[in-house]
């Protein structure tokens, strides 16, 4: 909570530099989310799920 306070009064002094490089900011926050997202979320890179492999006909 303090440091959601502390970014909003940053903001508010700041938002004349902000609002003239937001561009450049949305760009920087692709890779920042790519970083900090984490890689377990999703499926793709684990083994198949067991009834895949182990399918019966």
């Amino acid at each position: 909570m303090v440091a959601l306070v502390g970014g909003f009064y940053l903001l508010r002094e700041h938002w004349s530099h902000v609002a003239g490089n937001w561009i450049y900011l949305l760009l920087l926050a692709c890779p920042l989310m790519h970083l900090f997202h984490g890689h377990g979320g999703h499926g793709g890179h684990a083994a198949p799920p067991a009834d895949l492999t182990n399918k019966k006909e």
